[in-house]
């Protein structure tokens, strides 16, 4: 039983970390602007991450893709994790490290629910469209 709801709390962790930052992506909010001019992506990589994001958050929450979007929430991370690390810095814009730690949080997230389903794996690989 404490594993089903650790389980359950990870995906709300990641879904709520994600979706709580898609607001900024699609306002066009300054904080999120400057990063991905930082990056040099904008417009089109804010965009293109919330949308990624998005779809993670909603994957992640269905028990029979979690392992997808945690697949993909991962990768993410992994692009968010260096560009704090190459080139936003793991503070950015005086937020007192706080994007970097959410990034962590969801990457361990991740890790751990990718884990918890590594047995849906060859299912997963089996997959056609």
């Amino acid at each position: 039983m404490f594993k089903k709801i650790f389980i359950w709390a990870l995906r709300f962790v990641v879904a709520i970390i994600l979706l709580q930052t898609l607001y900024f992506k699609f306002t066009g909010a300054p904080e999120s602007v400057y990063i991905f001019e930082t990056l040099g992506i904008e417009p089109y990589g804010r965009i293109g991450s919330g949308i990624a994001e998005l779809i993670t958050s909603i994957l992640i929450l269905i028990p029979r893709t979690t392992l997808l979007g945690a697949i993909l929430g991962l990768g993410i991370m992994i692009g968010a994790i260096l560009s704090h690390l190459t080139k936003l810095g793991i503070e950015v814009n005086n937020d007192g490290g706080t994007l970097f730690t959410m990034a962590i949080i969801v990457f361990i997230s991740c890790v751990v629910l990718i884990y918890v389903n590594k047995d849906k794996i060859p299912a997963l690989l089996k997959f056609k469209i």
